[in-house]
């Protein structure tokens, strides 16, 4: 039997400091699915994969604390977006990749996130985003830490979409079905609320 080589150590960020939207404004990532917080459902698929484990938040430090080795919080004011969380955790990633996801997919399973890694160490100096179909999903993306210089520039520029950026530093793509229920996004109190969504 072949034995793979163990993949590269990784930090990763959970995305959960946005404004709420579509969730009335609540903060979405304490908001609760199956008895928990969103947040713990993410917090206990990657907590063992990694040492570094980041939340990007702007409110309700104290709450996230538990889910997190280390907190950060965008360096502007009034929600500038995710891609202002993906610099936070770039600057403060401790290792050589950065996985990134959202909070709002509780429905992600480890063999996904085993593919993503594996993925992204075929091409290591590219970021990679899910696709299915011809739509990305770029915050459910790897991204090697060495790339955070260019995603200053881009900010510094005025891009604001984690995506553009992404594919013009000649992203690959990980496919994945169409209507994969891992990629579920419950980012509206409906789609919190109904009931079997799939089964765990």
């Amino acid at each position: 039997m072949t034995t793979l080589p163990p993949l590269p150590p990784c930090s990763i960020l959970l995305l959960a400091g946005g404004r709420g939207q579509r969730m009335g404004g609540q903060d979405k990532g304490l908001l609760p699915w199956r008895g928990e917080p969103l947040i713990a459902h993410l917090h206990r698929l990657t907590r063992g994969l990694t040492d570094d484990l980041i939340v990007s938040c702007n409110r309700n430090l104290e709450l996230y604390a538990p889910y997190a080795d280390r907190l950060v919080h965008d360096d502007c004011a009034d929600f500038p977006g995710p891609l202002a969380g993906i610099r936070a955790g770039l600057a403060a990633a401790r290792h050589d990749y950065l996985l990134v996801l959202p909070c709002d997919v509780p429905q992600l399973d480890a063999a996904l996130l085993h593919a993503m890694r594996d993925a992204a160490r075929q091409q290591p100096d590219k970021p990679l985003m899910l696709r299915h179909g011809e739509h990305w999903e770029p915050l459910l993306c790897v991204i090697p830490t060495a790339l955070a210089p260019a995603f200053e520039n881009a900010w510094a520029h005025g891009e604001r979409s984690p995506g553009k950026v992404m594919r013009q530093l000649a992203a690959q793509a990980l496919p994945c079905p169409a209507n994969d229920p891992r990629l579920a996004n419950l980012n509206t109190p409906q789609l919190l609320d109904r009931p079997g969504e799939v089964s765990e």
